[in-house]
Protein backbone atom coordinates (compact mmCIF):
# COMPACT_ATOMS: atom_id res chain seq x y z
CA UNK A 1 0.00 0.00 0.00
CA UNK A 2 0.89 3.41 -0.63
CA UNK A 3 1.79 6.03 2.09
CA UNK A 4 -1.34 8.13 1.54
CA UNK A 5 -1.38 11.72 0.34
CA UNK A 6 -0.18 14.44 2.66
CA UNK A 7 -1.48 17.47 4.40
CA UNK A 8 -0.23 19.57 1.92
CA UNK A 9 -1.16 17.18 -1.08
CA UNK A 10 -4.68 17.00 0.58
CA UNK A 11 -5.66 20.64 0.74
CA UNK A 12 -4.44 20.99 -3.00
CA UNK A 13 -6.76 18.16 -3.68
CA UNK A 14 -9.68 19.98 -2.09
CA UNK A 15 -8.62 23.41 -4.00
CA UNK A 16 -8.92 21.86 -7.22
CA UNK A 17 -12.14 19.98 -6.22
CA UNK A 18 -13.64 23.17 -5.47
CA UNK A 19 -12.42 25.17 -8.30
CA UNK A 20 -13.97 22.41 -10.94
CA UNK A 21 -17.24 22.12 -8.68
CA UNK A 22 -17.68 25.89 -9.19
CA UNK A 23 -16.88 25.72 -12.85
CA UNK A 24 -19.86 23.38 -13.39
CA UNK A 25 -21.94 25.57 -15.61
CA UNK A 26 -23.07 25.22 -18.72
CA UNK A 27 -20.20 25.14 -20.77
CA UNK A 28 -18.11 25.39 -17.93
CA UNK A 29 -16.29 22.40 -17.84
CA UNK A 30 -14.96 22.95 -21.51
CA UNK A 31 -11.86 24.71 -19.87
CA UNK A 32 -11.11 21.71 -17.98
CA UNK A 33 -8.51 19.31 -19.35
CA UNK A 34 -6.65 16.44 -18.61
CA UNK A 35 -2.89 16.57 -17.90
CA UNK A 36 -1.69 15.17 -21.27
CA UNK A 37 -4.14 18.22 -23.01
CA UNK A 38 -2.89 20.34 -20.85
CA UNK A 39 0.84 19.58 -22.03
CA UNK A 40 -0.37 20.27 -25.90
CA UNK A 41 -2.13 23.29 -25.22
CA UNK A 42 1.29 24.90 -23.56
CA UNK A 43 3.44 23.65 -26.53
CA UNK A 44 0.56 25.54 -29.38
CA UNK A 45 1.89 28.31 -30.59
CA UNK A 46 -1.16 30.94 -30.62
CA UNK A 47 -1.89 33.83 -33.13
CA UNK A 48 -1.68 37.60 -31.01
CA UNK A 49 -5.49 38.22 -30.69
CA UNK A 50 -6.29 41.22 -32.50
CA UNK A 51 -9.15 43.29 -31.46
CA UNK A 52 -12.20 43.66 -34.30
CA UNK A 53 -12.63 46.22 -36.59
CA UNK A 54 -15.74 48.39 -37.04
CA UNK A 55 -17.19 48.68 -40.48
CA UNK A 56 -19.57 51.75 -39.95
CA UNK A 57 -21.81 51.65 -43.57
CA UNK A 58 -25.40 52.64 -44.40
CA UNK A 59 -27.70 49.11 -45.38
CA UNK A 60 -29.78 50.91 -48.05
CA UNK A 61 -33.24 49.41 -49.61
CA UNK A 62 -34.00 51.82 -52.15
CA UNK A 63 -33.48 54.68 -52.56
CA UNK A 64 -35.93 55.80 -49.24
CA UNK A 65 -34.91 53.55 -46.28
CA UNK A 66 -31.12 53.87 -45.16
CA UNK A 67 -30.21 51.89 -41.46
CA UNK A 68 -26.78 52.53 -39.80
CA UNK A 69 -25.00 49.14 -39.27
CA UNK A 70 -21.38 47.85 -38.45
CA UNK A 71 -19.86 45.31 -39.89
CA UNK A 72 -17.32 42.77 -38.71
CA UNK A 73 -15.28 39.80 -39.51
CA UNK A 74 -17.13 36.66 -38.17
CA UNK A 75 -15.10 34.35 -40.64
CA UNK A 76 -11.80 35.03 -42.35
CA UNK A 77 -8.82 33.30 -43.65
CA UNK A 78 -5.57 33.69 -41.93
CA UNK A 79 -2.31 33.96 -43.60
CA UNK A 80 1.06 34.14 -42.33
CA UNK A 81 2.88 37.47 -42.44
CA UNK A 82 5.71 37.34 -45.12
CA UNK A 83 8.39 38.65 -42.26
CA UNK A 84 11.28 36.66 -44.50
CA UNK A 85 14.17 39.69 -45.39
CA UNK A 86 17.45 38.89 -47.16
CA UNK A 87 20.56 39.49 -44.83
CA UNK A 88 24.69 38.59 -44.94
CA UNK A 89 25.07 35.23 -44.61
CA UNK A 90 28.17 35.67 -42.05
CA UNK A 91 26.98 38.73 -40.01
CA UNK A 92 23.60 38.27 -40.36
CA UNK A 93 23.06 41.72 -40.78
CA UNK A 94 20.20 43.28 -43.14
CA UNK A 95 22.49 46.78 -43.80
CA UNK A 96 25.72 44.24 -45.32
CA UNK A 97 23.27 43.58 -48.41
CA UNK A 98 21.73 46.18 -50.79
CA UNK A 99 20.10 45.70 -53.78
CA UNK A 100 20.28 47.54 -56.78
CA UNK A 101 17.51 47.47 -59.83
CA UNK A 102 18.88 47.98 -63.75
CA UNK A 103 16.05 48.11 -66.71
CA UNK A 104 18.26 47.32 -69.67
CA UNK A 105 17.11 47.05 -73.48
CA UNK A 106 17.02 43.85 -74.97
CA UNK A 107 19.75 44.43 -77.52
CA UNK A 108 23.56 43.07 -78.18
CA UNK A 109 24.70 46.43 -76.12
CA UNK A 110 22.18 45.83 -72.87
CA UNK A 111 21.24 49.57 -73.26
CA UNK A 112 20.23 50.89 -69.59
CA UNK A 113 17.27 52.98 -69.05
CA UNK A 114 16.39 55.05 -66.37
CA UNK A 115 13.16 53.93 -64.84
CA UNK A 116 11.27 57.39 -65.70
CA UNK A 117 11.71 56.22 -69.34
CA UNK A 118 9.81 52.58 -68.47
CA UNK A 119 6.05 52.07 -68.93
CA UNK A 120 3.56 49.22 -67.94
CA UNK A 121 2.57 46.88 -70.70
CA UNK A 122 -0.25 44.41 -70.65
CA UNK A 123 0.49 41.12 -72.43
CA UNK A 124 -2.45 40.71 -75.12
CA UNK A 125 -1.86 37.40 -76.93
CA UNK A 126 1.62 37.72 -78.96
CA UNK A 127 1.36 41.68 -78.59
CA UNK A 128 1.69 44.10 -75.67
CA UNK A 129 -0.45 47.14 -75.24
CA UNK A 130 1.22 49.53 -73.05
CA UNK A 131 -0.61 51.23 -70.29
CA UNK A 132 0.36 54.56 -68.38
CA UNK A 133 -0.46 55.42 -65.39
CA UNK A 134 -3.01 57.88 -66.37
CA UNK A 135 -4.48 54.88 -67.96
CA UNK A 136 -4.51 52.20 -65.36
CA UNK A 137 -6.09 54.67 -62.84
CA UNK A 138 -8.78 55.93 -65.90
CA UNK A 139 -9.64 51.83 -66.57
CA UNK A 140 -10.54 51.20 -62.85
CA UNK A 141 -14.03 50.25 -62.45
CA UNK A 142 -15.16 53.52 -60.26
CA UNK A 143 -18.21 54.17 -58.02
CA UNK A 144 -19.40 55.87 -54.76
CA UNK A 145 -17.33 54.24 -52.12
CA UNK A 146 -18.60 51.89 -48.76
CA UNK A 147 -22.22 50.66 -49.72
CA UNK A 148 -24.21 48.28 -48.54
CA UNK A 149 -27.32 48.14 -50.79
CA UNK A 150 -30.07 45.97 -51.02
CA UNK A 151 -31.02 44.46 -54.74
CA UNK A 152 -33.61 42.69 -53.94
CA UNK A 153 -34.99 39.11 -51.91
CA UNK A 154 -35.39 35.91 -52.82
CA UNK A 155 -35.67 32.50 -51.34
CA UNK A 156 -32.92 31.26 -49.21
CA UNK A 157 -33.12 27.08 -51.20
CA UNK A 158 -32.44 29.38 -54.23
CA UNK A 159 -28.76 29.98 -52.76
CA UNK A 160 -26.07 26.96 -52.98
CA UNK A 161 -24.02 26.34 -50.78
CA UNK A 162 -21.35 25.51 -53.53
CA UNK A 163 -21.92 29.02 -54.44
CA UNK A 164 -20.28 30.62 -51.56
CA UNK A 165 -17.57 32.68 -52.23
CA UNK A 166 -14.51 34.85 -51.00
CA UNK A 167 -12.44 34.11 -47.70
CA UNK A 168 -14.75 35.86 -45.18
CA UNK A 169 -17.97 36.35 -43.64
CA UNK A 170 -19.29 39.40 -41.99
CA UNK A 171 -21.43 39.81 -39.55
CA UNK A 172 -23.79 42.92 -39.65
CA UNK A 173 -25.14 44.53 -36.25
CA UNK A 174 -26.45 47.95 -35.90
CA UNK A 175 -24.81 50.03 -33.52
CA UNK A 176 -25.13 49.77 -29.72
CA UNK A 177 -25.73 53.82 -29.30
CA UNK A 178 -28.96 53.36 -32.37
CA UNK A 179 -31.83 52.40 -31.21
CA UNK A 180 -33.55 53.07 -33.94
CA UNK A 181 -31.11 51.30 -36.13
CA UNK A 182 -31.32 48.49 -34.11
CA UNK A 183 -35.36 48.29 -34.15
CA UNK A 184 -34.95 48.90 -37.73
CA UNK A 185 -32.81 45.83 -38.37
CA UNK A 186 -34.48 43.50 -36.25
CA UNK A 187 -37.53 43.66 -38.39
CA UNK A 188 -35.80 43.30 -41.20
CA UNK A 189 -34.24 40.02 -39.73
CA UNK A 190 -37.03 38.42 -38.42
CA UNK A 191 -39.28 39.18 -41.09
CA UNK A 192 -36.71 37.39 -43.35
CA UNK A 193 -36.41 33.99 -40.54
CA UNK A 194 -39.91 34.24 -40.64
CA UNK A 195 -40.43 34.16 -44.38
CA UNK A 196 -36.87 32.14 -45.21
CA UNK A 197 -35.46 34.40 -47.41
CA UNK A 198 -32.07 36.29 -48.11
CA UNK A 199 -31.26 39.74 -49.05
CA UNK A 200 -29.18 40.07 -52.12
CA UNK A 201 -26.58 43.28 -51.44
CA UNK A 202 -24.11 45.23 -53.20
CA UNK A 203 -20.88 45.08 -51.22
CA UNK A 204 -18.21 47.81 -51.46
CA UNK A 205 -15.45 47.99 -48.78
CA UNK A 206 -14.17 51.66 -49.81
CA UNK A 207 -13.93 53.38 -52.64
CA UNK A 208 -10.49 51.31 -53.79
CA UNK A 209 -11.94 48.68 -53.58
CA UNK A 210 -14.21 46.34 -56.29
CA UNK A 211 -17.88 46.09 -55.56
CA UNK A 212 -19.49 42.68 -55.22
CA UNK A 213 -22.42 40.94 -54.93
CA UNK A 214 -23.57 38.55 -52.17
CA UNK A 215 -26.22 37.30 -49.57
CA UNK A 216 -26.98 38.47 -46.47
CA UNK A 217 -28.39 35.77 -43.91
CA UNK A 218 -30.72 36.05 -40.83
CA UNK A 219 -28.75 34.73 -38.08
CA UNK A 220 -31.06 34.90 -34.33
CA UNK A 221 -28.77 33.76 -31.57
CA UNK A 222 -30.20 33.57 -27.67
CA UNK A 223 -27.68 36.48 -26.97
CA UNK A 224 -27.25 38.57 -30.35
CA UNK A 225 -29.02 38.94 -33.68
CA UNK A 226 -27.39 40.02 -36.88
CA UNK A 227 -27.29 39.15 -40.88
CA UNK A 228 -24.39 37.65 -42.16
CA UNK A 229 -22.82 38.45 -45.48
CA UNK A 230 -21.21 35.95 -47.68
CA UNK A 231 -20.32 36.78 -51.45
CA UNK A 232 -21.56 35.27 -54.48
CA UNK A 233 -20.26 34.72 -57.91
CA UNK A 234 -19.95 36.94 -61.06
CA UNK A 235 -20.64 34.93 -64.42
CA UNK A 236 -16.95 34.89 -65.02
CA UNK A 237 -16.12 33.52 -61.53
CA UNK A 238 -18.86 30.20 -62.77
CA UNK A 239 -17.22 26.71 -63.82
CA UNK A 240 -19.46 24.82 -66.37
CA UNK A 241 -18.52 21.21 -66.61
CA UNK A 242 -20.54 19.01 -68.68
CA UNK A 243 -21.13 15.86 -67.02
CA UNK A 244 -22.81 12.42 -68.18
CA UNK A 245 -26.09 11.42 -66.50
CA UNK A 246 -24.94 8.56 -64.13
CA UNK A 247 -28.75 7.01 -64.10
CA UNK A 248 -28.73 6.55 -68.01
CA UNK A 249 -26.13 3.46 -67.53
CA UNK A 250 -27.62 0.20 -65.96
CA UNK A 251 -24.21 -0.68 -65.55
CA UNK A 252 -23.69 1.75 -63.21
CA UNK A 253 -26.71 1.61 -61.11
CA UNK A 254 -26.02 0.34 -57.13
CA UNK A 255 -28.06 -2.84 -56.09
CA UNK A 256 -29.90 -2.58 -52.36
CA UNK A 257 -27.45 -4.78 -50.53
CA UNK A 258 -24.16 -1.66 -51.40
CA UNK A 259 -26.58 0.71 -50.89
CA UNK A 260 -27.15 -0.47 -47.60
CA UNK A 261 -23.31 -1.40 -47.03
CA UNK A 262 -22.64 2.79 -48.15
CA UNK A 263 -25.14 3.82 -45.47
CA UNK A 264 -23.80 1.13 -42.51
CA UNK A 265 -20.48 2.45 -43.60
CA UNK A 266 -21.84 6.46 -43.21
CA UNK A 267 -23.50 5.91 -39.89
CA UNK A 268 -20.22 4.02 -38.43
CA UNK A 269 -18.34 7.58 -39.49
CA UNK A 270 -20.61 10.12 -38.63
CA UNK A 271 -18.86 12.72 -36.64
CA UNK A 272 -21.59 14.27 -34.56
CA UNK A 273 -23.44 11.44 -31.69
CA UNK A 274 -25.53 11.67 -28.77
CA UNK A 275 -24.81 11.29 -25.56
CA UNK A 276 -27.03 9.85 -22.94
CA UNK A 277 -28.88 13.57 -22.28
CA UNK A 278 -29.80 13.28 -25.84
CA UNK A 279 -27.73 16.09 -26.77
CA UNK A 280 -25.56 16.11 -30.00
CA UNK A 281 -21.47 15.27 -29.23
CA UNK A 282 -19.30 16.74 -31.73
CA UNK A 283 -16.38 14.03 -31.62
CA UNK A 284 -14.15 16.37 -34.55
CA UNK A 285 -13.97 20.25 -33.04
CA UNK A 286 -12.49 21.59 -35.98
CA UNK A 287 -13.07 25.02 -34.45
CA UNK A 288 -10.06 24.32 -31.97
CA UNK A 289 -8.02 22.38 -33.82
CA UNK A 290 -5.15 24.60 -34.85
CA UNK A 291 -3.63 25.28 -38.39
CA UNK A 292 -0.89 22.70 -38.65
CA UNK A 293 0.94 24.63 -41.01
CA UNK A 294 1.43 27.23 -38.70
CA UNK A 295 2.40 25.30 -35.78
CA UNK A 296 5.08 23.67 -37.53
CA UNK A 297 6.28 27.16 -39.11
CA UNK A 298 6.47 28.41 -35.57
CA UNK A 299 7.96 25.63 -34.10
CA UNK A 300 10.83 25.87 -36.46
CA UNK A 301 11.04 29.17 -36.02
CA UNK A 302 11.54 28.68 -32.03
CA UNK A 303 14.01 25.84 -32.09
CA UNK A 304 16.40 27.47 -34.70
CA UNK A 305 16.43 31.14 -32.41
CA UNK A 306 17.11 28.75 -29.21
CA UNK A 307 19.14 26.26 -31.34
CA UNK A 308 20.92 27.23 -33.93
CA UNK A 309 23.38 25.36 -36.16
CA UNK A 310 21.37 22.22 -34.83
CA UNK A 311 18.84 20.32 -37.47
CA UNK A 312 15.41 20.86 -37.20
CA UNK A 313 12.85 18.88 -35.37
CA UNK A 314 10.66 16.61 -36.16
CA UNK A 315 6.57 16.99 -36.17
CA UNK A 316 5.26 16.83 -32.62
CA UNK A 317 2.89 13.55 -32.79
CA UNK A 318 -0.16 15.44 -31.36
CA UNK A 319 0.23 17.90 -34.11
CA UNK A 320 0.31 15.40 -37.06
CA UNK A 321 -2.78 13.66 -34.93
CA UNK A 322 -4.55 16.96 -34.81
CA UNK A 323 -5.93 16.28 -38.32
CA UNK A 324 -6.60 12.72 -38.25
CA UNK A 325 -9.52 10.28 -37.84
CA UNK A 326 -10.46 9.95 -34.22
CA UNK A 327 -9.66 6.52 -33.23
CA UNK A 328 -13.01 6.23 -31.85
CA UNK A 329 -14.37 6.45 -35.57
CA UNK A 330 -11.33 4.35 -36.91
CA UNK A 331 -12.48 1.49 -34.97
CA UNK A 332 -15.88 1.83 -35.43
CA UNK A 333 -16.14 2.00 -39.23
CA UNK A 334 -13.40 -1.53 -39.60
CA UNK A 335 -16.48 -3.85 -40.25
CA UNK A 336 -18.58 -1.50 -42.46
CA UNK A 337 -14.93 -0.88 -44.32
CA UNK A 338 -14.70 -4.53 -45.35
CA UNK A 339 -18.32 -4.95 -45.87
CA UNK A 340 -18.03 -2.41 -48.64
CA UNK A 341 -15.15 -3.85 -50.12
CA UNK A 342 -16.77 -7.04 -50.64
CA UNK A 343 -19.73 -5.35 -51.98
CA UNK A 344 -17.72 -3.66 -55.08
CA UNK A 345 -14.86 -6.26 -55.82
CA UNK A 346 -12.04 -4.70 -57.61
CA UNK A 347 -10.85 -6.53 -60.73
CA UNK A 348 -7.19 -5.51 -62.78
CA UNK A 349 -8.60 -5.11 -66.49
CA UNK A 350 -5.79 -5.55 -68.88
CA UNK A 351 -5.80 -4.51 -72.32
CA UNK A 352 -3.22 -5.31 -74.69
CA UNK A 353 -1.42 -2.06 -76.36
CA UNK A 354 -1.31 -2.20 -80.24
CA UNK A 355 1.44 -0.21 -81.55
CA UNK A 356 0.58 2.75 -82.98
CA UNK A 357 2.73 4.90 -85.40
CA UNK A 358 2.64 9.02 -84.71
CA UNK A 359 0.73 9.34 -88.35
CA UNK A 360 -1.88 7.17 -87.27
CA UNK A 361 -1.86 9.10 -83.39
CA UNK A 362 -2.49 12.26 -85.86
CA UNK A 363 -5.45 10.45 -88.21
CA UNK A 364 -3.09 9.57 -91.17
CA UNK A 365 -2.16 6.09 -91.77
CA UNK A 366 1.32 5.55 -93.12
CA UNK A 367 0.91 2.67 -94.12
CA UNK A 368 0.03 3.40 -97.27
CA UNK A 369 1.20 3.33 -100.15
CA UNK A 370 2.84 7.33 -100.88
CA UNK A 371 0.92 7.29 -104.39
CA UNK A 372 -2.52 6.99 -102.78
CA UNK A 373 -1.65 9.34 -100.13
CA UNK A 374 -0.68 12.17 -102.36
CA UNK A 375 -3.38 10.70 -104.29
CA UNK A 376 -6.13 11.23 -101.17
CA UNK A 377 -4.08 14.66 -100.12
CA UNK A 378 -4.89 15.86 -104.09
CA UNK A 379 -8.94 15.26 -102.94
CA UNK A 380 -8.92 16.04 -99.88
CA UNK A 381 -7.61 19.71 -101.36
CA UNK A 382 -10.60 20.57 -103.78
CA UNK A 383 -13.13 20.42 -100.99
CA UNK A 384 -10.98 21.71 -97.91
CA UNK A 385 -12.57 25.15 -97.32
CA UNK A 386 -9.33 26.41 -95.49
CA UNK A 387 -8.19 26.07 -99.63
CA UNK A 388 -9.97 29.63 -99.67
CA UNK A 389 -7.38 31.52 -98.21
CA UNK A 390 -4.26 29.82 -100.17
CA UNK A 391 -4.00 33.24 -102.36
CA UNK A 392 -2.91 34.63 -98.99
CA UNK A 393 -0.07 32.34 -98.41
CA UNK A 394 3.29 34.07 -99.50
CA UNK A 395 5.94 32.01 -96.86
CA UNK A 396 6.00 28.63 -94.96
CA UNK A 397 4.73 30.20 -91.47
CA UNK A 398 5.04 28.52 -88.34
CA UNK A 399 1.14 27.63 -87.93
CA UNK A 400 0.69 24.73 -90.19
CA UNK A 401 4.13 24.86 -91.92
CA UNK A 402 3.37 21.92 -93.98
CA UNK A 403 -0.47 23.54 -95.58
CA UNK A 404 2.08 26.36 -96.54
CA UNK A 405 4.48 24.61 -98.48
CA UNK A 406 1.94 22.65 -100.19
CA UNK A 407 0.33 25.59 -101.44
CA UNK A 408 3.35 27.54 -102.18
CA UNK A 409 4.24 24.43 -104.78
CA UNK A 410 0.62 24.46 -105.80
CA UNK A 411 0.82 28.17 -106.79
CA UNK A 412 4.76 27.89 -108.06
CA UNK A 413 4.92 31.52 -107.09
CA UNK A 414 8.52 30.93 -106.27
CA UNK A 415 11.59 28.35 -106.88
CA UNK A 416 11.09 25.22 -105.45
CA UNK A 417 14.59 25.80 -104.04
CA UNK A 418 13.35 28.30 -102.19
CA UNK A 419 10.64 27.22 -100.50
CA UNK A 420 12.34 24.29 -99.50
CA UNK A 421 15.08 26.19 -97.46
CA UNK A 422 11.86 27.96 -95.61
CA UNK A 423 10.65 24.96 -94.66
CA UNK A 424 13.73 23.67 -93.50
CA UNK A 425 14.25 26.23 -91.46
CA UNK A 426 10.73 25.43 -89.80
CA UNK A 427 11.62 22.39 -89.13
CA UNK A 428 14.94 23.02 -86.93
CA UNK A 429 12.94 25.70 -85.05
CA UNK A 430 10.44 22.65 -83.88
CA UNK A 431 13.51 20.29 -83.48
CA UNK A 432 15.00 23.22 -80.89
CA UNK A 433 12.03 22.96 -78.64
CA UNK A 434 12.85 19.17 -77.83
CA UNK A 435 9.24 18.16 -77.15
CA UNK A 436 7.22 15.48 -78.44
CA UNK A 437 4.16 17.75 -80.00
CA UNK A 438 6.71 19.57 -82.10
CA UNK A 439 8.97 16.35 -82.79
CA UNK A 440 5.26 15.85 -84.54
CA UNK A 441 4.71 18.48 -86.30
CA UNK A 442 8.54 18.19 -87.23
CA UNK A 443 7.35 14.92 -88.74
CA UNK A 444 4.55 16.34 -90.17
CA UNK A 445 6.96 19.05 -92.43
CA UNK A 446 9.49 16.32 -93.21
CA UNK A 447 6.35 13.95 -94.52
CA UNK A 448 5.02 16.75 -96.64
CA UNK A 449 8.53 18.05 -97.92
CA UNK A 450 9.11 13.97 -98.92
CA UNK A 451 5.44 13.89 -100.62
CA UNK A 452 6.01 16.62 -103.05
CA UNK A 453 9.97 15.98 -103.74
CA UNK A 454 8.78 12.52 -105.31
CA UNK A 455 5.83 14.89 -106.96
CA UNK A 456 8.02 16.83 -108.88
CA UNK A 457 11.06 14.56 -109.41
CA UNK A 458 13.23 16.29 -107.24
CA UNK A 459 15.08 14.09 -104.81
CA UNK A 460 18.13 15.85 -104.43
CA UNK A 461 17.59 18.82 -101.90
CA UNK A 462 15.42 15.64 -99.71
CA UNK A 463 17.47 13.19 -99.60
CA UNK A 464 20.64 15.66 -99.05
CA UNK A 465 18.37 17.48 -95.99
CA UNK A 466 17.50 14.02 -94.16
CA UNK A 467 21.31 12.97 -94.69
CA UNK A 468 22.48 15.84 -92.72
CA UNK A 469 19.63 15.67 -90.32
CA UNK A 470 20.67 12.20 -89.53
CA UNK A 471 24.48 13.19 -89.11
CA UNK A 472 23.88 15.69 -85.90
CA UNK A 473 21.18 13.85 -84.24
CA UNK A 474 23.67 12.65 -81.78
CA UNK A 475 25.10 16.03 -81.08
CA UNK A 476 21.56 17.73 -81.36
CA UNK A 477 20.11 14.81 -78.83
CA UNK A 478 17.47 14.05 -80.80
CA UNK A 479 17.34 10.88 -80.33
CA UNK A 480 13.74 10.32 -79.80
CA UNK A 481 13.20 12.51 -82.95
CA UNK A 482 14.69 9.81 -84.65
CA UNK A 483 12.95 7.00 -83.14
CA UNK A 484 9.86 8.72 -83.81
CA UNK A 485 10.37 8.89 -87.70
CA UNK A 486 11.93 5.24 -87.63
CA UNK A 487 8.55 4.32 -86.76
CA UNK A 488 6.80 6.38 -89.31
CA UNK A 489 9.19 4.70 -91.65
CA UNK A 490 10.16 7.93 -93.31
CA UNK A 491 13.33 7.16 -95.50
CA UNK A 492 15.42 8.60 -98.64
CA UNK A 493 14.16 8.96 -101.73
CA UNK A 494 14.85 5.67 -104.04
CA UNK A 495 15.50 5.02 -107.58
CA UNK A 496 11.87 3.18 -107.99
CA UNK A 497 10.20 6.20 -106.96
CA UNK A 498 12.28 9.25 -108.63
CA UNK A 499 14.44 7.89 -111.63
CA UNK A 500 17.13 10.37 -110.98
CA UNK A 501 17.78 9.96 -107.76
CA UNK A 502 21.22 7.87 -106.64
CA UNK A 503 19.60 5.91 -103.76
CA UNK A 504 18.73 2.55 -104.53
CA UNK A 505 15.55 0.80 -103.22
CA UNK A 506 18.30 -1.51 -100.59
CA UNK A 507 20.19 1.68 -99.16
CA UNK A 508 16.76 3.89 -98.95
CA UNK A 509 15.66 0.37 -96.69
CA UNK A 510 19.00 0.22 -94.79
CA UNK A 511 19.29 3.99 -93.93
CA UNK A 512 17.03 4.39 -90.95
CA UNK A 513 18.95 1.34 -89.70
CA UNK A 514 22.45 2.34 -90.63
CA UNK A 515 24.98 3.04 -87.52
CA UNK A 516 25.63 6.07 -86.94
CA UNK A 517 29.31 6.60 -88.09
CA UNK A 518 28.65 4.83 -91.29
CA UNK A 519 29.51 6.93 -94.47
CA UNK A 520 26.31 6.69 -96.07
CA UNK A 521 26.81 5.58 -99.77
CA UNK A 522 23.35 7.51 -100.57
CA UNK A 523 25.39 10.66 -100.56
CA UNK A 524 24.73 12.07 -104.48
CA UNK A 525 26.97 12.38 -106.80
CA UNK A 526 28.29 16.23 -107.43
CA UNK A 527 26.23 17.32 -103.86
CA UNK A 528 29.32 18.31 -102.06
CA UNK A 529 29.53 16.93 -97.93
CA UNK A 530 27.91 20.19 -96.34
CA UNK A 531 28.83 18.97 -92.70
CA UNK A 532 25.97 20.52 -90.75
CA UNK A 533 22.26 21.54 -91.00
CA UNK A 534 22.90 25.27 -91.51
CA UNK A 535 25.64 24.68 -94.80
CA UNK A 536 22.98 22.66 -96.37
CA UNK A 537 20.57 25.70 -96.03
CA UNK A 538 23.30 28.27 -97.54
CA UNK A 539 23.42 25.85 -100.23
CA UNK A 540 20.00 25.56 -100.98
Amino acid sequence: MGKGLSREQKSNLDMVKHVMLNMDEEDGLDQIYTFRNAIEQLCMFKCIERRPMAWPCQLTIGSSLSIRIVGYKSVTEERLKKAWITVDAQTNLKEDVKRETVYCLDDDNETEVQMDDTIQGFRYGSDIVPFSKVDQDQMKYKHDGKCFAVLGFTKQNMIHRHQFMGSQVIKIFAPKDDEHAGVALSAVIRALDQLKMVAIVRYAYDRRSNPQVGAAFPCIKQDYECLMYIQLPFMEDLRQFPFPSLENNKKLVPSETQLSAVDSLIDSMMLVEENEDGKQKDMFKVHNIPNPAFQRHFQCLHHRAVNPGTPLPAIDEWLKAAIERPEVISERCQAPLEETKKKFPLTQVEKKKKLKTSAQIFGKDSEEPDAKKAKGDEEEDDYNLANIAEGSVTSVGSVDPARDFRTLIKQKSLPFGEVCQQLTHRIEQLLSNKNTPYYMKGITCIQAFREQSVKLGNADLYNSYLQSLKRSISNRGLEIFWDLLVQDAISLISKDEVEESTVSKNEAHQFLFAEEKKEEATVPTGTPDTGDVDDLLDMM
